[in-house]
């Protein structure tokens, strides 16, 4: 298949490798000389302009930084010269209100599209398993599913145009409140003398089992490797939670959804990032509390 890609940043190039290792045709496009150089190198053909990327695609593959520029690509560079009838998949993490507004208008043109955002973060970008939530009628997810499938591990239809981007903005809200939680409690048992390891051992294991703790240890040196190991470099950065926590807030003040946990999560995650830790991974957090 025919697939141009939008958007080769640390997400989107691995993306793109995964299609072209799956036997498609990948036609890339990116505002990066690097970024293309990169695509190119992994067996993508390269292009000047999304315009030219998306002429004779049978699908296209986007994965840009926020709403804005998600409408003004789409809007200006995809509707009327990507071919009628081909499938769009936007995995940008953006407001709920703008990827709705994309599909209708998409739809309108003669598209199928979804809105299909991910978990799992730089390492399953490159290693092709990622968790794909899609939102989208079901014609729309099933002609998307299968190239989804090639970038991941799970591919989940959470319901119609928007949900997927409800369901991501939702999980790492919850994932930073885990996380917080999880920093809390290892701190806390360190400073009252228990060994870390020792209260990993026993929390991961009975009822303070969770994926911050269990999957992505916060504290270098206990439980699994994690990119606390490694100075907190990589991983999930500390400005995308803070992206994800601002879409968060916008969507339950839309929605009069009751958050306290998730609004002290977005203010402790904004007070990290501006105290200068923007090339941290989120589970830095735990710094603050040594």
């Amino acid at each position: 298949m025919k697939i141009a890609f939008i958007g080769l940043g640390n997400m989107g190039g691995g993306m793109a490798a995964n299609l072209v290792k799956a036997g498609h045709e990948v036609r890339a496009f990116d505002l990066s000389e690097e970024a293309l150089g990169a695509a190119k190198d992994a067996g993508c053909d390269t292009f000047d302009t999304a315009r030219e990327a998306c002429a004779d695609a049978e699908a296209v593959v986007s994965m840009l930084p926020n709403g804005a520029i998600v409408k003004s690509v789409y809007e200006g560079e995809v509707f009327g010269r990507a071919p009628e009838g081909a499938v769009l998949l936007d995995c940008s993490t953006i407001d709920v209100a703008t990827a709705k507004e994309v599909i209708a208008t998409a739809t309108e043109h003669g598209y199928a599209m979804v809105d299909a955002p991910v978990s799992g973060g730089i390492a399953a970008a490159n290693g092709g398993t990622l968790t794909f939530m899609v939102g989208g009628d079901t014609n729309a997810f099933e002609r998307a599913e299968p190239i989804l499938d090639a970038m991941g591990k799970a591919v989940i239809h959470a319901g119609d145009a928007g949900a997927g981007q409800t369901a991501k903005i939702c999980n790492n809200m919850l994932l930073a409140i885990t996380m917080i939680g999880t920093a809390e409690a290892m701190k806390m048992a360190q400073k009252l003398g228990l060994d870390p390891q020792k209260f990993y051992e026993i929390s991961s294991q009975s009822s303070g089992y969770n994926w911050s703790l269990n999957a992505y240890t916060p504290l270098p040196g206990v439980g699994v490797e994690s990119p606390a190991d490694n100075d907190y470099a990589g991983g999930f950065a500390t400005p995308l939670m803070v992206k994800d926590l601002r879409l968060a807030m916008e969507a339950a003040e839309s929605a009069d959804a009751a958050v306290p946990l998730g609004g002290r999560a977005a203010a402790l995650y904004e007070d990290f990032l501006g105290a200068g830790n923007e090339a941290l991974d989120f589970s830095a957090i735990i710094k603050t509390y040594s």
